[in-house]
């Protein structure tokens, strides 16, 4: 298990409150033992003027699964992670409906961690792959 702590679907999802991840739609489903997932909705606050998912909303999901994750990694009374790079390639475009992202853990060092996120649609087709480097800080 990568998580040092697990919290419940509930508290992951009544930590978005008032936040970009509320507002985007995205919800928390699945919490594993190596991997974080969430669903994004495909509508109004997530496409583009061509009636297209938005990349810049598939970059939110997957650097919220992302940071998410790590944090769970964490004892937060001592450390905190911040994002230090991320990248993302859009494979499929996507019209309508909700997307899925999963993050698992590539490298959990000390002071980086490396989390790979696949966005795949409805089909289970992988649309976007990102990969989230973080920076783990202690704090003062």
């Amino acid at each position: 298990m990568v998580f040092r702590t697990k919290p419940d679907l509930v508290q992951l999802n009544s930590s978005r409150n008032l936040t970009m991840v509320e507002h985007l739609g995205i919800e928390f489903t699945a919490i594993g033992d190596d991997f974080l997932e969430a669903t994004m909705p495909v509508d109004h606050r997530t496409k583009q003027p061509m009636g297209l998912l938005h990349g810049g909303a598939n970059v939110v999901l997957a650097e919220t699964l992302g940071s998410v994750a790590a944090s769970l990694t964490l004892d937060l009374t001592t450390h905190a992670c911040v994002g230090l790079e991320i990248n993302a390639n859009h494979l499929k475009a996507v019209q309508s409906g909700h997307v899925k992202g999963k993050a698992s853990p590539i490298h959990l060092g000390r002071s980086t961690q490396v989390w790979e996120i696949k966005i795949n649609n409805e089909a289970g087709q992988l649309c976007c792959i990102s990969r989230l480097t973080l920076a783990i800080l202690e704090k003062k």
